[in-house]
């Protein structure tokens, strides 16, 4: 059975799923890790996703306000034993349903060139790429993305 729960960055299962997360990111990313992460912050988001499968948390994603409206999608893993189910669009769309239940009209979001699945994820799920915004137009890593709610 799976189940989306909404909470916040106190969340323990978020919590430890981000550890994960960074982990794999610190791989990926290689030098350009402690730059990208002092943006990756979890304390005070508001809005989080997790996924779980048979009560097992094993997917997350958050959002934070980046203008009056437009959310900024943070924070979207799967753990490696659950990926290619769905999880992740799912977590996505659950994200994208509750900042359009909170009037905002766009997502944006940062992911790495390092992450094709990521960001094959987010062109199947309706993104377009963008300009790079700060903190991120310098950095050739990153590819930014957007999308009409």
């Amino acid at each position: 059975m799976t189940r989306l729960k909404r909470t916040n960055s106190d969340d323990i299962d978020f919590i430890n799923l981000v550890v994960l997360l960074d982990q794999d990111l610190k791989i990926r990313d290689g030098e350009d890790h402690i730059f990208y992460n002092q943006f990756n912050k979890i304390d005070k988001i508001k809005h989080v996703i997790v996924f779980y499968e048979n009560d097992v948390a094993v997917g997350c994603g958050a959002f934070r306000e980046k203008k009056s409206d437009t959310v900024e999608v943070k924070r979207m893993f799967v753990n490696p034993d659950y990926r290619k189910r769905g999880i992740a669009a799912a977590v996505l769309k659950e994200l994208e349903n509750w900042a359009a239940e909170l009037n905002y009209t766009y997502t944006i979001l940062e992911t790495g060139k390092k992450q094709p699945e990521a960001i094959s994820l987010y062109q199947k799920s309706g993104y377009t790429i963008i300009q790079n915004y700060p903190p991120y137009e310098e950095m050739d890593n990153s590819v930014c993305m957007k999308k009409t709610l």
